[in-house]
């Protein structure tokens, strides 16, 4: 049961960082599940959430040191009881730190004039685990209402009760402290009742402020919440920060903003120039400017969704990625150590998105950081560091990004406002243009691309849908954009190297169902729904494909893998980009009522803050990180095609003759 309190996700877009970083695992085993198996086989109860958390808050006033399980308060051989005294004249609320196995029953809070007389009681209060969020820790607070005398001892007793084996412990510190109050351990079968302890349970009475739980220090946080390492954003345009799962529970955003109100009623946010969030009271000056000013950069563009779910999702999203932009064009995948890098795949969608939602400028940075971040030879690398500086490490570069880029700024330029908009795209035409090049010396006989890394980040044997369809939609794109600056030469050389590349996927993959890979080795790979607007007109034959691979790759969760490759296992993991692709394919070829069911599903697995994780587990519980941009991204272009404004396939052009030189 130890093992609840620890989840190593799966990393972003990379099955092969997982064995890269295996030689961690065993200093992350002693440091977090080894101190949790001792805890609990002595004293039967879950050691204290193991993790980066709790110990990243702030320093507490002394009376949360809550290391040790302490005493089990199960019914009816366990109870504890820690003695207190206040200096005011009523007790609004009692908090302690408890940590459950149990996912049903439930927990009292009495406080008593004497200890153990039942009778002596002054206030109480129920609680349900399962109300909780079922097994978990952190501090809980109990309501209560009583009249007390200042500088009088009370007793705080807490008994819990439930029908299952899991335990249940309020936790403490056996640390000696001077002046500390007694506590109090029953334990029938070890004591033979009452026996008073040096340690000290962990508890606060009348909690304010940092007291409070959700600012300092974690509310209980159900064992369902660990499964994702981030659960939401705070931003303030230059600087991020992620919310962490154990500091989400009982939060929600401020509407239309991520600024974040706290259980408390406080707010926290990140003041303009801050690199660490702040908590302050719910009228503060600069929290209300952030949440006016990010209110009106939603109102200045467009926020799809033909219903009210889709349309918070959506609002979120573009919040989301909002965040996860920086001033310099960089889009972060998520904000989590191994996913704060930008890769020109994410930041393309992420730029589409904008970009069709009337956010011009935040499409058009992005495109001008990949301008900046091109390699000499029209390539990208895998990733960079948000600086711009270059790759964070050696993972191999991905074709992919040569068509990506492109149909992104295709897509940035087809809503981009008409005034100037030849001229930004002249800025930018030097890296299209060594895209696309690329792109046509890449090509072999075939007409296709070579074997290469894309959105799996794993190299395949033969050349892979995933690399072939983007850099198709990049080289119509790129030819469409030449022939709107009167570039021919170049539109006709890049039409024609797009016409060998589609005649090739048509030869080779078409029929295979358009399988990963073109030896058929493979497996299915939801990149089939690159194959379909706004990526690329979609052939004949591709619905059937898409409804034969949407059935392989469907989990039992709702959800979708990326691809059955018997090479490679996802495991019981559904991608939410993955799910993502056939509802945004689905509405780009008229099913919009499967398209609505996909985006639905994956609309129903945002978190407690109404973000989008990157995966969701076998239970069917957010996991890994979020938000995660690319799912934001394929949210909002979704959610805009059921509305009845889908984005287009960059057209197949017909050859043109011969004429300026590009």
């Amino acid at each position: 049961m130890a093992a609840w309190w620890v989840q190593l996700p799966a990393p972003r877009h990379s099955p092969r960082a997982a064995q890269q970083r295996k030689g961690q695992y065993p200093m992350a085993f002693a440091r977090t599940l080894l101190p949790a198996l001792l805890s609990l086989a002595l004293t039967g109860v879950p050691a204290a959430l193991p993790d980066t958390d709790t110990a990243a808050a702030a320093a507490y006033d002394g009376q949360s040191a809550h290391e040790t399980a302490l005493f089990s308060v199960k019914a009816g051989n366990n109870a504890a009881s820690q003695e207190f005294t206040v200096d005011g004249a009523r007790l609004t609320r009692v908090a302690v730190w408890l940590g459950s196995g149990a996912a049903t029953g439930s927990v009292t809070a009495e406080v008593r004039r004497v200890r153990d007389d039942p009778a002596s009681v002054i206030a109480s209060r129920t609680l349900h685990l399962a109300a909780l969020g079922g097994p978990g820790a952190g501090w809980v607070e109990f309501p209560v209402d009583a009249a007390v005398v200042p500088g009088t001892t009370y007793h705080l007793f807490v008994r819990a009760v439930t029908a299952e084996s899991g335990p249940i412990a309020w936790y403490g510190t056996t640390r000696p402290a001077a002046g500390t109050p007694v506590s109090w351990n029953y334990d029938r079968s070890h004591w033979g009742g009452w026996h008073a302890e040096t340690s000290r349970l962990a508890f606060h009475v009348n909690p304010t402020g940092g007291e409070r739980c959700g600012e300092r220090e974690p509310c209980y946080v159900p064992v369902s919440v660990r499964a994702a390492r981030t659960s939401g954003l705070l931003a303030n345009g230059v600087h991020t920060e992620a919310v962490l799962p154990s500091f989400a529970v009982g939060a929600a955003y401020v509407e239309g903003s991520n600024v974040l109100r706290l259980p408390s009623g406080r707010w926290r946010y990140l003041p303009e120039g801050a690199s660490v969030s702040t908590v302050v009271e719910a009228d503060d000056p600069g929290a209300l400017a952030q949440v006016a000013e990010s209110r009106a950069w939603l109102a200045a563009g467009r926020v799809p969704g033909g219903t009210g779910q889709r349309r918070a999702a959506a609002e979120r999203a573009l919040l989301s990625m909002r965040a996860l932009l920086k001033p310099n064009g960089a889009f972060a995948a998520a904000w989590s150590p191994a996913w704060a890098y930008s890769w020109p795949r994410d930041g393309a969608f992420a730029a589409a998105a904008f970009a069709a939602t009337g956010h011009d400028e935040e499409a058009y940075r992005i495109l001008r950081y990949d301008a900046r971040t091109q390699r000499a030879d029209g390539t990208w690398e895998a990733r960079t560091t948000l600086d711009g500086a270059g790759p964070p490490d050696g993972r191999e570069w991905q074709l992919d990004g040569n068509g990506w880029v492109p149909w992104a700024t295709w897509q940035w330029y087809r809503t981009a406002p008409a005034a100037g908009r030849d001229e930004r795209l002249r800025a930018l035409y030097p890296m299209v243009r060594r895209a696309a090049d690329h792109t046509v010396g890449a090509l072999g006989p075939d007409g296709l691309p070579p074997a290469s890394p894309d959105y799996w980040e794993l190299g395949t044997t033969s050349t892979n849908i995933g690399t072939a369809a983007p850099l198709l939609a990049g080289l119509n794109a790129s030819a469409d954009l030449a022939a709107r600056l009167g570039r021919q030469d170049d539109a006709r050389r890049w039409s024609d190297a797009a016409g060998r590349l589609s005649a090739g996927i048509a030869a080779a993959f078409a029929p295979l169902g358009y399988q990963r890979t073109v030896d058929g080795e493979h497996g299915r790979d939801s990149a089939v729904a690159f194959m379909a607007p706004p990526f690329n007109a979609a052939p004949a034959g591709l619905g059937e494909a898409l409804d034969s691979t949407y059935r392989a790759l469907l989990l039992p969760n709702g959800g979708l893998t990326p691809g059955d490759d018997p090479s490679f296992s996802w495991g019981p993991y559904a991608w939410t980009a993955s799910t993502s692709f056939f509802a945004l394919a689905w509405a780009g070829t008229g099913e919009r009522a499967r398209a609505g069911r996909v985006l639905d599903w994956v609309l129903s697995k945002r978190n407690g803050l109404g973000e989008l994780p990157e995966t969701v587990n076998g239970d069917g519980l957010p996991s890994a990180v979020a938000p995660l941009g690319w799912t934001d991204s394929l949210v909002v272009l979704a959610a805009l095609a059921l509305q009845g404004s889908p984005q287009p396939a960059p057209p197949l052009r017909a050859a043109v003759p011969a004429g300026k030189a590009g």
